[in-house]
Formats: C-alpha cells, structure tokens, sequence
C-alpha cells in the first residue's frame, strides 16, 4: 500500500517500540509516546507489536491512500474522518484507493496512532523504524512528514479478499466488533498518576516530599517528546547538593534547581544529573502520554512491588485482547 501525505499537521513521525541497546553510545531510545495504543494498532491490521506506524499529534493532518487497504486508528481521538464521515476508531478499517483520511479536531488525549497493514516500510537504524528527531535518523529521513512525503507499506498480512469492493456503498468498511480503548484522559480531566519514591526522594524536604503526592500539578505548554515540563508546589532538597549523572527511565521524574519537576518521556536522554524524586508506574506512561499542555495530574504514591503487580494485569489484559483480535482477523474480518 501507497500513502501520499497531503498536509503534514502539528507534528507526525514514523514510530515503532523504540530503538533498544544503543543508550551506552549515548543514542536515545525514542519509539511511541503511548506504546499501548500503538501496539494495539498494529494488531488491529494484523501487524507485530514492533512493526511501524504513524504518531499524529493534534490536528491537521491528512493523507491520501493509494490503493486499497486496511488501516487502523487508535489512541487519543483527533476526529479522523474519510470524505467527511467519521472514521471508527480501535477497530480495522477497509478504505478504498484515492480515499483522504484527515484528522481535524482533537476530542480528547493528543496522540493517534495510524496503523496500516504489512508495516511502514522505512530502513532499519540501529534495529528501529523509530524516528530520532534531534539527531535526524530513523523514520522518514529522520524528521517529521512534509507535504508530499510518499510512504509505503510491507506485504499485507491481512488479505483484500475478505472484502468485496462491491459491497461498499460508503467511504470505507468496518466491522461491528472492536477493541476495548485504552485510558485516553478527556480534555480539562485531571487525572491520577501512580508513582514511586525516586532514588532522591529522601534528599527532599517534608514539605516537598507531602507536596508532591498531595497537590496537582499542571503540564506546561513547552513539553514535548522528551519531556512534561510541569508547574505546581515547589520541591526543595534538604540542603544543596550535587548529583552524579546516572541512568534514567521512561517516567523518571527529576527536579532542576527552578524546584519545577520533568516527566521524561520517549526522547529523554540516557543519563540525568537532576535529582530524581519519583518514578511513574509503567502501567500508567500511556496515560501521560495522552495528556494535553495545559491539563493537571495529581501523583499517587504506590510501592514498587504494587507497580510490578499492575504491569502485570495490564499484560494479561492486553494478551486476551490481542489473542481475541487475531481470532477475529483469522477468521476473515466479518
């Protein structure tokens, strides 16, 4: 399958789980914000979790399918439409060739994920599709899509045979049956994030540390890819100290001397010497990574064993999903 981007949108780039064992030579790990809905995607179309897919940020974005195919749309709602009829979400999408597929207004969370069958077929940097805006590599050419990019597709794992283009009177086919959403937080939602105590977390005041877990926080319009900058009460250390730079995680949260936390997120650097005052539960990044500039969350202190504990349930979860939807794609999407 063909696609011809018509307009490039706030910001969309060719994502897939990331690029992993590169971080000692200083190269960031980078793949999808909310890798959840991504995998989802991709499964909806009969793809691996690992192969590529579309990030779309907020609104704007439209591209024309040249040929006939099956596609997916998941994460956060950005109003995705086929000549002006709603396109459902979570579920596979037949769509026809010289359909144009927009996204015009975001509903609720920030990020949609495009998933088209067989996979972007984008080389491989350092074993990953993922695009690394700031060094340039990875992706489309290693930046965000243009105007005019024409991408394409891997061999279909899903069979056009299970369509008869005859039948469609409409802009495209669905079925009736979907996926279950993931958590997409509504616009103006204040949501609850679960955290642990960070490697410092000690090394901060009682004011700080009571703080942290006990008053909302609210997402400055300056985060990106790399990191939530946030504004809310301030965290104060016990006494000034310095910080050898260690290892950060997807989720750390560190504290520069503004007193003003950072969630780093898919871009974040290999290493960090900010003290680290919590660590997001995995369960919840997807979450995070639907939030709006503007939108507030509060922290909810859980133990690592608790987080552990989540993580797995979630997997659980996500396994029946994805063992029903094969069933389903198997079968000959009905």
């Amino acid at each position: 399958m063909r696609l011809t981007v018509l307009k490039p949108g706030l910001l969309v780039t060719v994502q897939d789980l990331g690029r992993f064992g590169y971080g000692k030579y200083g190269v960031i790990t980078s793949g999808a914000m909310d890798k959840e809905s991504h995998r989802v995607a991709n499964w909806l179309v009969g793809n691996p979790d690992e192969a590529a897919a579309l990030e779309i940020t907020w609104s704007g974005f439209s591209l024309r399918m040249e040929e006939d195919g099956w596609i997916a749309v998941t994460g956060g709602d950005l109003s995705p439409r086929i000549e002006d009829t709603p396109v459902p979400m979570w579920r596979p999408v037949y769509v026809r060739r010289d359909s144009v597929l927009t996204f015009q207004q975001v509903r609720f969370g920030c990020r949609a994920y495009l998933a088209v069958s067989g996979g972007l077929n984008v080389p491989k940097v350092m074993d990953s599709r993922s695009t690394y805006l700031r060094a340039g590599i990875g992706g489309w050419e290693g930046r965000p899509l243009h105007a005019g990019d024409r991408l394409s597709t891997y061999p279909s794992r899903l069979s056009n045979r299970s369509v008869d283009r005859s039948t469609i009177t409409g802009a495209f086919y669905a079925p009736r049956w979907f996926a279950l959403p993931g958590k997409i937080p509504a616009t103006g939602q204040e949501v609850t994030v679960r955290a642990m105590p960070g490697r410092q977390y000690e090394d901060f005041d009682e004011v700080s540390q009571h703080g942290f877990f006990h008053q909302p926080f609210r997402i400055r319009p300056e985060s990106d890819r790399m990191g939530y900058r946030l504004t809310g009460p301030d965290l104060r250390l016990t006494k000034a100290k310095e910080y050898v730079s260690e290892a950060v995680a997807l989720g750390t949260i560190q504290v520069p001397a503004d007193g003003q936390p950072i969630i780093l997120m898919a871009d974040r650097q290999t290493l960090g010497g900010y003290p680290k005052i919590a660590q997001i539960a995995s369960v919840d990044i997807p979450l995070v990574a639907q939030l709006q500039p503007g939108g507030t969350l509060r922290f909810m202190e859980i133990t690592l064993r608790e987080a552990e504990r989540l993580r797995d349930e979630r997997e659980r979860e996500l396994a029946i999903i994805r063992e029903m939807i094969k069933r389903k794609i198997e079968g000959v999407v009905p």
